[in-house]
């Protein structure tokens, strides 16, 4: 987080930006309604890139309880099931 003068406190890791594709996210569906993104944003049809100051302002807001924290989980790939879909037959 940074102080008024946009300066880094003293033992912090200054962030980079976070680039948020919503088509990427694993958590996609499971978790949409509760990340910040689809809460102020909805689906957005592109990525949203989020500097540092967005994140320690999203950041603020989430710890306060205003919005809920960001959800993504970037580098991640959907995994597929491997096993078939199970079809149902009545019997009677």
């Amino acid at each position: 987080m940074t102080n008024r003068r946009g300066e880094h406190r003293p033992g912090e890791t200054p962030k980079e930006t976070v680039h948020v594709d919503c088509d990427s996210c694993v958590a996609r569906g499971l978790a949409c309604g509760d990340c910040v993104i689809s809460v102020l944003l909805g689906t957005p049809d592109t990525g949203v890139d989020l500097d540092t100051s967005d994140q320690d302002a999203l950041a603020v807001l989430a710890e306060s309880g205003l919005v809920p924290p960001l959800r993504l989980i970037p580098g991640a790939q959907r995994a597929e099931s491997v096993q078939s879909r199970l079809e149902w037959t009545e019997f009677g």
